[in-house]
C-alpha cells in the first residue's frame, strides 16, 4: 500500500482514529475491481452483461402509487381466514378475552416479523430466493422452501375460490337452491330426500349437490365435473390477474381489496337490524377471563397472527421489492398489521350478528317442535294440565314461557323426564355451536341468508366477497412463486405465469374428486404450518444473528431516514425467535398428541364422523412436510461444501450514475468493513452524519466476512459475499 495513503498514515499515527472506511472511500476515485488488476476472482469483465444488469435493475417494475401497494398488501394479508377462522377462535377461546393475547402477540411477533420482511424486500429488491441468497447464501434454501409452500397452499386455496364461484352462480335464483330439501318421486309417491331430511337443506346442498362427497378419502369416486369447471375458472382469473405482473395484479387490487369491506359493512348494517343480532354480538364479546391463562389459547392466537399476515410465504417480500428504497416500510407494516386486526374484528361482528339471528330462528323452531310434543302428552294424559302455568298461551309461546314450563315438568317428572325427549331450547346452546372454515361459509352462513329478505342479493354479495378475498390472497401467494423464480432464473414472465397456472390446475384435479374435500383438509392442516414456522425462524435468525441486528438497524436508518424504535432490535434478536421456537415446539407436540385425521361425511348416517388417515394418506402427509422443508438442509449442504456456487468469492464494487450500489472494501484485518449505502441525490438524503467515528475491531461489523484460505486461488483473501445486481 502506498506510504502516503490514508490507511498507512493512520497505522503510524498515535492520534485517535475518527475516520471510517466509508469516509476514506468517499474521497477515493471509484474503482471497479472487475476491470482492474485487483480482480482476484478470475472473473472476466463483461461490459455487455454489466450493462444488462444495470438496465434490469433500473427497469424493475414499480407500483403505480403508494395506495396501490398498500391495497395489494392488505388484499394479500386479509383473506378467508379473517372471515371464517378468526371468529371461530374468538368464540372458542374466551370471546372478548381472546382479543388480548391476539393483540399482544400481534405486537411482539407479528408486527416485527412483518416489518422485517417488508424491509429486506424493499432494501434488496428481489424475491424471496434472491433476498435470502444475499443475506446468507447458506440459508438460501429459505427462498426455495417459501416457493414450495406457496405452491402447496395455492393448490388448495384456489379450490376454495372454485367452491365460492359455484355458489355465486347458484345464487341467481329464487328461492335459493339450498333453502329447501329436494323432493324425490318413488313411483306416484313424493318424499323428501332422506339424507337431507336427516341433516338440513344447507348441509345436504353442500355435501351432496356441491361436492357430491364420498364416504372417505379412500373412495375417490372420480372427478366432480362441476367443481372441475369452477377450478378452471378460478385458475383463469388468477392467471389473467398475474400475467403482466404488478401492472395487471395491481389494478385488480383496487377492486379485490376494497369490495370485501363494502360487503362487510353492508352485512353489518343489515345484520344489526335483524332480530337476535345483538344476542350474538353480546355472546361473542362477553369475556371469559379464565381462558387467558390457558396456554392453548396463546398458541392458537400466535398461529393465527402468523398466518393472518402471510409471514414466510414470500408474497410480502415480493410486493415490497417493487417499492422505492426510501419508502417508509415501517409505516406500511404498522398500517397493514392493524388494518388486518380490525378487519378480523369487523368480520367477527358480522358473523355473530348473523349467527345470533340464526340462533334465534333455530331456537324458535326448537320451541315450536317441543311445544307440539307437550301438547301431545297433555292430550294423551301423559302430562297433567296442572303442570302448565296459567299465563302460558300455546298459540303465542315465547322462549321464556317455554323455559319456565320446561323447568316445571323436569322437576315434577324427574324420574321419567328423559323418556319425554324434550329439549331445553336455550339460546346459549345455539350460540355455543361453534363453526369454522367451510362449515361457517357454506353451511351456517348460507342457512342464515335463506331467512334474509331478498336472500339471493345477499348471497351474491357474500360469495362475490369470498371470491375477492381469495383472489387477493392468491395474487400474493402466486407472487411468492413467480417473483423469485423470474428474478433468479430470468424466465419470461408471461410464459412462466401461464405455465405455472396450467400445471397447478392439472395437479389440483386431486381436490375436485368426490374425495377432494378431504385432501383440502390434509393440505390445509399439514402442508404449511410446520414448514412455514421453520422458515420464519430461519429468516429471523438470518437477519438478526448472521447478518447482524446492528448492521440491519443501521441500514434501515439510512434507507428510511430515521432510526426504528429500539423495540425492534430486541424483538428481532431475542423475543421473536424465542416465541417462534416455542410455537414450533407446541405445534410438533400438537401433531404428536392429536393423531392426524379428518371429518368424513357418511351418506348413510347423514352425519360427520372423525376418521384417521390410512397409511398411504399418512405417507402423502409426511411427504408434504418433508418436501416443503427439504430445500433448507439441501441448499445449506450444497453451499457449505462448495458443491454449488453461492457467489461468495465475488469481490467487486459497482457504480452507476454517481451512486455506489454496493461498496465492499477489502482492506486490512483490523479495518472496518461496511456497506456504503447512499442514495440518488434526488432522493431523501441519509440522516447519518458524513463524519463517523471508527468503531474498532471489537464492534459489530456491518458485513460478515468469511475466510477463504483454500479459495479458488488458495490465496487466503477475505472475500465478501454480495450479489452483483442492484440491491
Amino acid at each position: 500500500m502506498p506510504k502516503n495513503s490514508k490507511v498507512t498514515q493512520r497505522e503510524h499515527s498515535s492520534e485517535h482514529v475518527t475516520e471510517s472506511v466509508a469516509d476514506l472511500l468517499a474521497h477515493q476515485e471509484p474503482v471497479d475491481y472487475k476491470r482492474s488488476v485487483l480482480n482476484v476472482t478470475g472473473d472476466t469483465w463483461d461490459k455487455q452483461k454489466e450493462g444488462d444488469e444495470e438496465l434490469e435493475a433500473e427497469n424493475r417494475p414499480a407500483w403505480n402509487s403508494k395506495l396501490q401497494y398498500i391495497l395489494a398488501q392488505i388484499g394479500y394479508s386479509v383473506g378467508l381466514g379473517n372471515v371464517w377462522r378468526f371468529p371461530y377462535l374468538c368464540q372458542k377461546n374466551g370471546g372478548g378475552a381472546y382479543l388480548v393475547p391476539y393483540l399482544v402477540l400481534l405486537i411482539i411477533i407479528g408486527l416485527p416479523l412483518f416489518f422485517l420482511e417488508l424491509a429486506v424486500g424493499q432494501r434488496i429488491r428481489r424475491g424471496s430466493i434472491g433476498v435470502w441468497n444475499y443475506i446468507c447464501p447458506r440459508l438460501g434454501g429459505i427462498g426455495y422452501a417459501s416457493c414450495l409452500v406457496c405452491f402447496f397452499v395455492g393448490l388448495y386455496y384456489n379450490v376454495i375460490i372454485g367452491w365460492s364461484i359455484f355458489y355465486f352462480f347458484k345464487s341467481f335464483q329464487y328461492p335459493l337452491p339450498w333453502s329447501e330439501c329436494p323432493i324425490v318421486r318413488n313411483g306416484s309417491v313424493a318424499v323428501v330426500e332422506t339424507e337431507c331430511e336427516r341433516s338440513s337443506a344447507t348441509t345436504y346442498f353442500w355435501y351432496r349437490e356441491a361436492l357430491d362427497i364420498s364416504n372417505s378419502i379412500s373412495e375417490s369416486g372420480g372427478l366432480n365435473w362441476k367443481m372441475t369447471l369452477c377450478l378452471l375458472v378460478a385458475w383463469s382469473l388468477v392467471g389473467l390477474a398475474m400475467i403482466k405482473g404488478i401492472q395487471s395484479s395491481g389494478k385488480v387490487m383496487y377492486f379485490s381489496s376494497l369490495f370485501p369491506y363494502l360487503v362487510l359493512v353492508c352485512f353489518l348494517v343489515r345484520g344489526l337490524l335483524l332480530r337476535g343480532a345483538v344476542d350474538g354480538i353480546m355472546h361473542m364479546f362477553t369475556p371469559k377471563l379464565d381462558k387467558m391463562l390457558d396456554p392453548q389459547v396463546w398458541r392458537e392466537a400466535a398461529t393465527q397472527v402468523f398466518f393472518a399476515l402471510g409471514l414466510g410465504f414470500g408474497g410480502v417480500i415480493a410486493f415490497s421489492s417493487y417499492n422505492k428504497q426510501d419508502n417508509n416500510c415501517h409505516f406500511d407494516a404498522t398500517l397493514v398489521s392493524f388494518i388486518n386486526f380490525f378487519t378480523s374484528v369487523l368480520a367477527t361482528l358480522v358473523v355473530f350478528a348473523v349467527l345470533g339471528f340464526k340462533a334465534n330462528i333455530m331456537n324458535e323452531k326448537c320451541v315450536v317442535e317441543n311445544a307440539e310434543k307437550i301438547l301431545g302428552y297433555l292430550n294423551t294424559n301423559v302430562l297433567s294440565h296442572d303442570l302448565i302455568p296459567p299465563h302460558v298461551n300455546f298459540s303465542h309461546l315465547t322462549a321464556k314461557d317455554y323455559n319456565e314450563m320446561y323447568r316445571v315438568i323436569m322437576t315434577v317428572k324427574e324420574g321419567h323426564f328423559k323418556e319425554l325427549g324434550l329439549d331445553a331450547c336455550l339460546l346459549e346452546d345455539e350460540l355455543n355451536k361453534s363453526v369454522q372454515g367451510t362449515g361457517l361459509a357454506f353451511i351456517a352462513f348460507t342457512e342464515a341468508m335463506t331467512h334474509f329478505p331478498a336472500s339471493p342479493f345477499w348471497s351474491v354479495m357474500f360469495f362475490l366477497m369470498l371470491i375477492n378475498l381469495g383472489l387477493g390472497s392468491m395474487i400474493g401467494t402466486m407472487s411468492g412463486i413467480t417473483t423469485p423464480i423470474i428474478d433468479t432464473f430470468k424466465v419470461r414472465k408471461e410464459v412462466f405465469t401461464v405455465g405455472c397456472c396450467i400445471f397447478a390446475f392439472v395437479v389440483g384435479l386431486i381436490f375436485v374428486q368426490r374425495s377432494g374435500n378431504y385432501f383440502v383438509t390434509m393440505f390445509d392442516d399439514y402442508s404449511a404450518t410446520l414448514p412455514l414456522t421453520v422458515v420464519v425462524i430461519l429468516e429471523n435468525i438470518a437477519v438478526a444473528w448472521i447478518y447482524g441486528t446492528k448492521k440491519f438497524m443501521q441500514e434501515l436508518t439510512e434507507m428510511l431516514g430515521f432510526r426504528p424504535y429500539q423495540f425492534y432490535y430486541y424483538a428481532w434478536k431475542y423475543v421473536s425467535p424465542i416465541c417462534m421456537a416455542v410455537l414450533m415446539t407446541a405445534s410438533i407436540i400438537q401433531l404428536g398428541v392429536s393423531p392426524p385425521g379428518y371429518s368424513a361425511w357418511i351418506r348413510e348416517e347423514a352425519a360427520e364422523k372423525f376418521l384417521f388417515y390410512p397409511t398411504w394418506a399418512m405417507a402423502i402427509l409426511i411427504s408434504l412436510i418433508i418436501l416443503a422443508s427439504l430445500p433448507l438442509p439441501l441448499v445449506f449442504i450444497l453451499r457449505q461444501f462448495h458443491l454449488v456456487s453461492d457467489g461468495s468469492n465475488a469481490l467487486s464494487v459497482t457504480y452507476k450514475k454517481g451512486r455506489m450500489m454496493k461498496d465492499i472494501s477489502n482492506l486490512e484485518d483490523n479495518d472496518e468493513t461496511r456497506f456504503i449505502l447512499s442514495k440518488v441525490p434526488s432522493e431523501t438524503p441519509s440522516p447519518m452524519p458524513t463524519h463517523r467515528s471508527y468503531l474498532g475491531p471489537g464492534s459489530s461489523s456491518p458485513l460478515e466476512m468469511s475466510a477463504a484460505p483454500n479459495g479458488r486461488y488458495g490465496s487466503g483473501y477475505l472475500l465478501a459475499s454480495t450479489p452483483e445486481s442492484e440491491l
